[in-house]
């Protein structure tokens, strides 16, 4: 039987990653048609011999050069002739991670009649000329829009949904040329196609090249958005309307599946502007950056609003919560930005903290037994900054667990300016065994290894226990504290916060060893779990500001109610290889 989804690449003169751009996509059994933009001869060869070496690979001919709207809308009515019910558009240059194609078929699954445009996480590889454009696009679009639904409209690698899309195509003008992108995803917008969001690595080779024709192109694209400008004032009513519409109801996107705000190249201007000028003048030039934030980030906006309403509840308070309630949180995350990055800059000194149970932190320093430890920590406060610490306090060794596609940007930028801030990180896709006895070498060796508790499983559901929260419950994923049962070594709770002025790091004894019985090994979990959750909302009620979790909390987690790219990624394969 055909699958119902195919890949379509245009391709203009571009032979020199083409080849790998299929190896990448063979293993994963999707027809790709490739249309060939009138390529010049030795090209046009090259293309047409391609089949051969791959046998899912079909390329349509066009007689002269038209540009890369024309070649994909061919491609897109080629897909819809031939029956496929969806079409994934990639770039001919090697700049997509092709291993996200799985996730946007199953994002598409989900939502068949939707669009799901790749939202670009950059490298360093990405030149500075490409970035300045696409903001400025981005304003447009919003403009053209009346929402901030469409992120990024420029990239060039999305799924459509083909019945809508060759109806539009047929139906309407749309730019040939570099216009192209951006046209057909507001006019999809337009006609009340719907818009999800994917963020996708994007890389840019160092002999990559560029069709973009730097006068005719940009021409092109103010043409484009002034129509589009005018399409949308006759469209405004309808446009205005559509955000009082109650939709259908969709799963919830897991955490892991929310894209991390801001730009390495924003955050490093703000870490120039807090070296050259302190931190007065960081806040103030936080005010309206905080401001877009709230403006622009909906869910987790509505995310502060629920906690900061179950937090009142808690505590029988009749206040409500206010707008700017909601930006003061906002404002305080990242007011922790600048703790950070004073601690990375060695402006923070173990003498700036207040340690709570001290004799703890000495008994690790002095580590008289030889054996490691594990801190479960969580989003409240800046766990950061006793990383920061522990880099510069060589008695006591610190290992942080991150995931590597989550919170990195930050990173990055601050590597800049001191490298230090990558020791003793350890990215990981998953807690899987190879892990688990890396981390046990550590602690066997005296070390510290950190996880935060609060965050559940980005690969795979229903590995929770629910657990009471500011009066709900909440699930809490079991592989902190299974991981800590592995590692065989005392257990502390790890938290920090910041209050009057100064920062207040507990460590609190939690297990001498969570060895788990393998008969009650369930209830075990549960009465941990609970354990955990009851401190934590302890200390989120000492300062719940600092509580910086900015989706629902709250959520089931099971393939019913959260969407997470990674399981769905392992059923696609499943269901390739059967």
């Amino acid at each position: 039987m055909k699958s119902s989804h195919c890949i379509v690449i245009p391709n203009y003169n571009h032979t020199q990653h083409i080849e790998q751009v299929l190896q990448a996509i063979e293993p994963l059994n999707l027809p790709v048609i490739m249309v060939n933009d009138g390529s010049n001869q030795q090209t046009h060869h090259i293309l047409n011999q391609l089949p051969e070496q791959f046998s899912f690979l079909q390329v349509i001919n066009l007689a002269e050069n038209s540009g890369k709207g024309a070649a994909v809308m061919a491609g897109l009515l080629a897909a819809h002739e031939q029956g496929y019910s969806h079409a994934i558009q990639v770039d001919a240059d090697g700049q997509h991670n092709l291993k996200d194609i799985p996730n946007f078929i199953a994002l598409s699954s989900n939502y068949p009649e939707a669009v799901i445009c790749g939202i670009p996480d950059y490298d360093d590889s990405v030149p500075l000329g490409r970035l300045i454009p696409r903001y400025l696009t981005h304003f447009w679009v919003w403009v053209e829009t009346l929402s901030f639904k469409i992120k990024d409209s420029m990239c060039g690698y999305r799924l459509y949904p083909l019945p809508a899309t060759v109806q539009l195509i047929q139906s309407s003008a749309i730019g040939k040329r570099m216009d192209f992108d951006t046209e057909i995803l507001v006019k999809l917008y337009w006609a009340s196609v719907d818009i999800l969001n994917f963020p996708t690595k994007v890389t840019y080779p160092d002999d990559g090249s560029s069709h973009f024709r730097m006068v005719k192109d940009n021409w092109l694209i103010t043409k484009m958005h002034t129509k589009l400008v005018f399409g949308m004032l006759i469209r405004s009513p309808k446009l205005i309307a559509r955000h009082f519409k109650r939709g259908s109801k969709r799963l919830d996107p897991h955490w892991s599946t929310t894209k991390e705000r801001g730009t390495t190249f924003g955050i490093q201007i703000l870490v120039w502007l807090y070296r050259i000028f302190g931190q007065w003048l960081f806040r103030i030039a936080l005010v309206p950056v905080i401001a877009y934030f709230v403006l622009t980030a909906r869910k987790a906006r509505k995310a502060s609003y629920e906690f900061l309403q179950r937090v009142n509840r808690h505590n029988q308070s009749t206040k409500k919560v206010r707008w700017y309630h909601v930006y003061f949180h906002f404002y305080q995350f990242s007011l922790f930005a600048i703790d950070k990055i004073r601690g990375w800059l060695g402006d923070v000194h173990l003498e700036d903290l207040v340690f709570h149970n001290p004799d703890v932190f000495d008994k690790l320093r002095k580590n008289v037994s030889k054996t490691g430890a594990v801190f479960i920590g969580s989003h409240l406060g800046n766990l950061e900054l006793c990383r920061a610490l522990g880099a510069t306090d060589s008695s006591l060794k610190i290992n942080a667990l991150v995931f590597t596609k989550h919170a990195l940007k930050f990173q990055t930028a601050v590597e800049k300016f001191n490298p230090k801030a990558s020791i003793n990180l350890i990215q990981v896709d998953t807690l899987g065994p190879e892990t688990a006895i890396m981390l046990k070498e550590k602690v066997d060796a005296g070390e510290v290894v950190i996880i935060v508790g609060d965050r559940t499983s980005i690969s795979q559901s229903g590995r929770v226990n629910y657990a009471p929260f500011l009066g709900y419950p909440a699930p809490f994923s079991q592989g902190p504290f299974i991981l800590a049962s592995i590692l065989e070594c005392p257990t502390y709770l790890l938290f920090c916060l910041k209050q009057s002025g100064q920062y207040h790091v507990y460590l609190e004894p939690f297990a001498e060893s969570l060895k788990l019985a393998r008969r009650n090994k369930n209830e075990q979990l549960q009465s941990i779990i609970e354990r955990y959750s009851e401190r934590l909302e302890y200390y989120c009620l000492k300062s719940p500001y600092q509580w910086f979790n900015f989706f629902t909390f709250w959520q089931k987690d099971d393939q019913q109610h959260i969407q997470r790219s990674a399981s769905k990624t392992q059923e696609t394969h499943r269901r390739d290889r059967h």
